[in-house]
């Protein structure tokens, strides 16, 4: 992946209406940031949809771009906010869906702990449910680190908060998950 400096070279010939600087970032971050619209989304199709319209904006808004902002914090930014008005639309067309019918009160069944043999994939699965359960702003901060390898600095850019408060959203994230791990099976993590 480019680093900093490549974003910004990519970011001023992008300004020059630059195809093959285009196709660059498209290749450079389509796959992190669809991964990033999906873990918002939690839908395959919609993430894809909407980290096409990423770079749809990118193209229309090259010529205001700026060179000695991050490239890649001002890509996120847009998924996000891209992923959040999705998301707001569907509840409202949820809501007026309800409207219309009555919902059946059917309570899905409880998973249950596999057998031994699977145990890891069981866990492996409890832990993508236990982030997705995270506070909005706690799994966002944390995907962007740690599944996305974006800096403090352009996760607050992202989210529009200080580098500490992102650092403070992490670290609430890490203990949240480490309880649910120590709840699952309380020696797991304990140190040898």
């Amino acid at each position: 992946m480019p680093d900093a400096d490549d974003f910004s070279e990519l970011c001023r010939r992008l300004r020059a209406s630059d195809r093959a600087a285009y196709a660059a970032v498209f290749e450079a971050l389509y796959k992190p940031l669809f991964r990033y619209v999906r873990s918002l989304t939690k839908d395959r199709a919609v993430a894809r949809d909407l980290t096409q319209d990423v770079f749809v904006r990118l193209w229309d808004a090259r010529e205001s771009l700026d060179p000695n902002q991050s490239l890649k914090a001002y890509l996120y930014r847009t998924a996000r906010n891209l992923a959040y008005n999705h998301h707001r639309n569907s509840e409202t067309r949820s809501e007026k869906e309800d409207d219309i019918r009555q919902d059946a009160d059917v309570q899905p069944a409880a998973p249950t702990p596999p057998d031994a043999a699977a145990e890891g994939e069981w866990l492996e699965e409890r832990l993508r449910t236990w982030i997705a359960d995270l506070p909005t702003r706690q799994r966002e901060a944390l995907v962007l680190s740690r599944f996305e390898g974006l800096s403090h600095d352009q996760i607050a850019e992202v989210m529009d908060i200080s580098p500490r408060t992102v650092n403070n959203h992490i670290v609430r994230a890490l203990k949240r998950l480490r309880n649910h791990v120590d709840d699952y099976k309380p020696d797991l993590l304990a140190n040898p």
